[in-house]
């Protein structure tokens, strides 16, 4: 191929483009990527081609057994998605900023993610203080499941997000530390262990009849005999019934059944909740709020 000058491709390169070959390289496989994106193959073999001649570059290995990344198609794997979710994001913020500041027009909003049943005092405390701010913007709080905050904050579903360390990565955001917790396990009143004033991991970490639950990582349940979680709802019924338990920051706390018992793990490592937001928002609205937070 001619890799002598790949500028005039790269600056060119179309969002289309991108999605087909981010589905390629996710499915590694030219029939499902079809599928998903709800076009024919032919077309979608022709594309990556296409795209592949102007980067000047091969960006996917295909023989019998398959398709593979090669080295310039891993590079525009981790490229491509950043850009992709990036021109998302500002597409996403620039419409809920329609408007915002025009006479008569709406004012400023900001979709804040949490994890559902995490930080809630620390929320709660937060929501409160920052709408009696003069000039306050909206706050849709956005609740998600395990470690979606980060998904959501780079696409742009939203602006800003609660984070928690060392379950979310902070990489490419700005952040503020709130607080500092311990961890706890969330058991059945009726256990044994329920009665134990402290725990360690290695208590809770293979109780006969009483698995860990699962909870996805990026899309992802790792292996293990316990039940993949799905919500917060499905994760306390399970636990009331006796069927699984779970580590979970000490703020957890806060939505516990009464057929829940939650026991202190000694070696468990804390949780720092940070607020994070995008490394180059110049939201005034997002500043007021990280203010807001810091001084809590």
């Amino acid at each position: 191929m001619d890799t002598t000058d790949a500028t005039d491709a790269t600056a060119t390169l179309e969002t289309r483009e991108l999605r087909y070959f981010l589905a390629v390289a996710d499915e590694l496989h030219f029939g499902r990527a079809a599928e998903r994106l709800g076009i024919a193959q032919p077309p979608l073999s022709r594309a990556i081609q296409q795209l592949e001649r102007r980067l000047g570059a091969r960006l996917l290995d295909r023989n019998r057994r398959g398709v593979a990344l090669t080295g310039a198609g891993e590079v525009l794997l981790h490229e491509g998605r950043a850009a992709l979710d990036a021109t998302t994001a500002a597409v996403r913020r620039t419409r809920r900023a329609g408007g915002a500041g025009d006479p008569g027009g709406p004012r400023d909003r900001l979709v804040l993610a949490v994890k559902a049943g995490a930080s809630h005092e620390l929320l709660h405390k937060l929501l409160d203080a920052y709408a009696a701010e003069p000039g306050a913007a909206e706050i849709e709080v956005l609740p998600t499941g395990m470690c979606e905050q980060e998904g959501m904050l780079r696409d742009g579903r939203a602006d800003v997000a609660l984070m928690h360390a060392p379950f979310n990565s902070l990489a490419g955001f700005d952040s503020e530390e709130l607080m500092t917790e311990g961890q706890i396990a969330v058991l059945p009143a009726g256990h044994p262990l329920a009665a134990h004033r402290t725990l360690s991991l290695a208590d809770v970490g293979d109780v006969p009849g009483l698995p860990l639950a699962r909870w996805p990582r990026h899309g992802t349940y790792p292996p293990g005999p316990g039940p993949e979680i799905h919500d917060q709802t499905q994760l306390a019924q399970l636990i009331a019934l006796g069927r699984t338990m779970t580590v979970l920051p000490d703020s957890a706390r806060a939505w516990l059944w009464a057929e829940h018992a939650a026991v202190p793990l000694t070696d468990a490592p804390p949780v720092v909740t940070h607020i994070a937001w995008p490394a180059h928002s110049r939201s005034l609205a997002i500043a007021a709020l990280v203010r807001t937070a810091t001084r809590l």
